[in-house]
């Protein structure tokens, strides 16, 4: 009853109503003939580029802040360079300056990169990828910047020191040593892109091979039989062996958290397409198949924040309302994932995969998740979800969702070209 107890004092009849206007919006839309993809991609850019620069402008004179999320008060949070999405925001910029080459665009994808470059020294976290690779990654890629490619070589460096031989995987979290032992959570498959990049631009084996262990052992273990994945996997640091399997972040151990479940189909396509290794291919295919058969998707392919949460349900005049957050970052990193998986399976699953991503970007794109130019403190989309658990960021804008929006609608638009 916790999570259910919680949520109710979290949504009020204000929530309520907007979900009816969310279910009667896509009931109108779904009536008229569609509007053409090309047409949703170009609002969402649009849309996008406009709330950046306004976040970059809010933020410019706040020396080393980036934007995070909004607080229960509905005012700015913001970071400074340690925290694991301070990556997002520059990222996201240096993907709408590729889109729209301004000098504006590149001097704030420039300014909010360089904020993040403490970073790359830090050797007590394992989200350096999502710290390092958007922000340095893309600005390399685009800009082929020397000083952005030795930046990415050191934080390659400083993550591959949390790297067990005995274990054969990376170390995610430090914290609550009394219960997990040496904890990996599925999330960690979103830091190999670095590791596999670095080892193409150096030379060195040991970056490729570590990526490689660990994305092994994370299907040994991660992964339930429905190809359902944990959260958290604890490894007994003398035999190597898991020794606790849970779901930290989502309803229950046994349940599929569903930004857990989009990071894993995007870490396994990522590695698929980086090593062309059929098993990683396999792999993300049966995430996949997961995902899109689920019963519990809703009809607009955004997910609810677990796959396994109950849904909270009011009645009013006769009517029943469904009060379960979404969370629109799992389906902004599960739309950019299926389309390049798309591109890794050209077949009739391959086609299913591009489907969706497009159903999910049309819903993304929509009123009810796109926020209007000067709102939502200058997040581009609303309702995501990061802990709700532990009470936090629920039904809030979070700097990923709005990055992994931007490169799903940046992959799509380079495919119907």
């Amino acid at each position: 009853m916790y999570v259910c107890e919680n949520t109710l004092t979290l949504f009020s009849m204000k929530k309520l109503i907007s979900f009816v206007l969310l279910a009667t919006g896509l009931f109108f839309i779904s009536c008229d003939k569609q509007e053409p993809i090309s047409v949703v991609i170009e609002r969402g850019l649009q849309i996008a580029t406009q709330q950046a620069v306004l976040m970059a402008q809010e933020l410019e004179n706040q020396e080393g802040k980036l934007p995070k999320t909004i607080k229960p008060d509905g005012t700015l949070e913001t970071s400074n360079y340690g925290w694991w999405c301070s990556g997002f925001f520059p990222g996201e910029l240096w993907y709408l300056y590729e889109n729209n080459p301004t000098p504006e665009l590149k001097e704030y994808a420039e300014l909010y990169t360089n904020r993040v470059e403490p970073a790359k020294n830090l050797t007590n976290t394992h989200d350096l990828g999502f710290m390092l690779f958007c922000s340095f990654g893309n600005g390399f890629r685009i800009t082929q910047d020397s000083h952005y490619k030795d930046v990415l070589i050191t934080g390659a460096h400083s993550l591959a020191t949390r790297y067990n031989p005995t274990i054969c995987a990376i170390k995610s979290w430090d914290s609550n040593k009394n219960v997990w032992q040496y904890p990996v959570i599925i999330d960690n498959m979103m830091n190999l892109e670095l590791f596999t990049w670095a080892s193409k631009e150096t030379g060195n084996d040991m970056f490729r091979e570590i990526a490689d262990s660990h994305a092994m052992t994370t299907i040994e273990n991660h992964f339930r039989p429905d190809f359902s994945s944990f959260h958290v996997v604890s490894y007994d640091t003398i035999t190597g062996r898991a020794h606790i399997r849970q779901t930290h972040q989502g309803f229950s151990d046994e349940s599929a958290w569903a930004r857990g479940q989009a990071w894993g189909l995007y870490g396994y396509t990522m590695m698929a397409r980086e090593t062309g290794n059929n098993k990683y291919l396999e792999q993300a295919r049966n995430i996949a198949t997961f995902l899109m058969n689920h019963p519990n998707l809703p009809k607009d392919k955004i997910p609810y924040w677990d796959f396994n949460a109950p849904r909270i349900v009011f009645k009013d005049n006769g009517l029943s309302y469904i009060d379960t957050p979404r969370d629109a970052s799992a389906a902004a990193i599960m739309a950019s994932a299926l389309i390049e998986l798309s591109q890794l399976d050209k077949e009739e699953f391959g086609k299913q995969c591009l489907e969706l991503a497009e159903q999910q970007i049309r819903s993304l794109s929509s009123p009810q998740y796109l926020a209007e130019p000067g709102t939502n403190q200058y997040f581009t989309l609303m309702h995501s979800t990061g802990h709700l658990p532990g009470n936090s960021e629920v039904d809030v804008p979070l700097s990923y969702a709005d990055y992994y929006y931007v490169e799903a609608l940046l992959r799509l638009k380079k495919l119907i070209r």
